[in-house]
């Protein structure tokens, strides 16, 4: 998702009902515990799974790793079982998941992290991973797992870059540094050579890494359905650095694409791009981002919030204009998509609650309608044997809750919701308690399977 930084807020009104809509067979609604999965493959614009084509509604649970660790003072093994019964009873087959965090010296950054600046380790997180993919597979679900991340929030490649040109960063909403310094100061990652490979050996680390709890090689394991090699990379934020780096960006991307199939040739690859907004809304640059070879599927994300499109405070008379935008924003990915000869998937979309409130229990109206638009675009591609061939909500809070009256996570905490530790606990998570939420999920992968 997008840093949620302090962008303008935007506008909103119109629901689309999921009655009357009907599609046939989702390969992997149902739980498999045969222990026959094969991997999830491409053909033409649709995923294959188990010999037939494979359509899925997914959620992002950035945590999932952290909850799984056996440090106590980090995991709660018990919960992330749990979350993922919750998920699978709701028809969940796909999930996204952090896989790598940087510890930083970025504001609201994790900590603990998966590794420091010296390269060293931590064990307890790697081994949360090995488990959550274990638990995973009992349930016949999927991981896409991106191995860094454009924003501080997990520390990321502004985070790599300060580990390697003497300490220098830039934190979001820094005064003295305002939008877009954040991103054109991490985009010179492109152009950093010991950045870059620290990057790639945290990349070599992970590929070839035998799983702790199954004694199974994550290249052999098709509970992993893709490596995704950032969450959000952009080659700048102003389109004059987009313009000096982007050459530097795309050449980044095609390398670690290449080398993750040198690792692994099991597994697909995507970038994480986040669509026409992450190339400042040039669909050249978008399209030129994910033209490798050996880049196996476009993806979008969706933030009407962040983006202007949606006013929290007014989120019925702002509605039309995200029903607009979201289209219109979906409408070129599939361009994109199409011109490229692969599937897409709708990997993150969120919506703020009713009057901006981070509380479960409160209403969901409009979040509901929002996703109800991504939803259909899902099953009209299905009903077609279309191009849209996944979507993942931002994202699953299930049992966690802001611990704060001010709703921030602080260090070391491990009530984790669906927020990261930079975003308001609340803001898009879809907690247990949302039954209109989770009976629009429950119900779209009903429809979906249904003949």
């Amino acid at each position: 998702m997008v840093n949620r930084r302090e962008l303008s807020l935007g506008l909103a009104g119109m629901g689309i009902s999921l009655a009357g809509l009907s599609a046939s067979g989702l390969a992997g609604c149902s739980p498999q515990r045969d222990g026959k999965a094969t991997f999830i493959t491409t053909k033409g614009q649709q995923f294959i799974k188990d010999g037939a084509p494979y359509y899925y509604a997914g959620a992002n649970l950035w945590y999932a790793a952290y909850a799984a660790s056996p440090d106590p003072a980090i995991g709660n093994p018990g919960r992330l079982e749990r979350e993922l019964d919750a998920l699978t009873k709701l028809g969940i087959t796909n999930l996204r998941l952090l896989a790598s965090s940087e510890l930083s010296p970025l504001k609201n950054s994790l900590n603990p992290a998966f590794q420091s600046s010296d390269g060293t380790l931590n064990e307890s997180l790697l081994q949360g991973l090995d488990k959550a993919l274990a638990l995973m597979a009992e349930r016949g679900m999927t991981a896409i797992l991106y191995l860094t991340n454009f924003w501080e929030w997990s520390g990321g490649l502004g985070t790599y870059e300060a580990w390697t040109n003497g300490g220098t960063f830039i934190d979001m909403n820094d005064p003295a540094h305002p939008w877009p310094a954040f991103p054109d100061f991490v985009s010179q990652f492109y152009e950093n050579q010991a950045a870059l490979v620290k990057y790639e050996t945290y990349v070599r680390t992970l590929v070839t890494r035998t799983n702790s709890v199954t004694n199974k090689p994550y290249k052999d394991d098709p509970t992993i359905m893709s490596w995704q090699l950032c969450n959000e990379p952009r080659p700048g934020g102003t389109d004059e650095i987009i313009a000096k780096r982007f050459k530097a960006y795309k050449g980044w991307i095609d390398r670690s694409a290449a080398l993750i199939k040198s690792l692994d040739p099991n597994h697909l690859v995507c970038v994480g791009h986040e669509g026409p907004k992450g190339c400042n809304d040039d669909l050249a640059l978008t399209q030129s981002a994910q033209d490798s070879p050996n880049i196996d599927y476009t993806t979008a994300h969706i933030w009407p919030q962040n983006w202007s499109w949606a006013d929290p405070k007014d989120l019925e008379g702002s509605f039309p204009t995200v029903a607009k935008e979201t289209t219109a924003y979906i409408a070129n990915s599939v361009t994109i998509t199409n011109a490229l000869k692969k599937p897409l998937v709708i990997e993150e979309f969120g919506f703020p609650r009713d009057e901006a409130s981070y509380e479960a229990g409160t209403p969901t109206i409009w979040r509901d309608k929002f996703y109800d638009l991504i939803i259909k675009a899902l099953l009209d591609s299905h009903q077609r044997g279309g191009e849209i061939a996944g979507i993942n909500f931002w994202a699953w809070g299930g049992e966690g809750r802001a611990l704060h009256d001010d709703y921030r996570m602080k260090p070391k905490e491990t009530a984790y919701v669906g927020d990261p530790p930079h975003e308001p606990q609340g803001w898009y998570s879809v907690f247990d308690t949302d039954a209109s939420t989770k009976a629009l999920i429950q119900n779209a992968v009903q429809k979906i399977a249904t003949p």
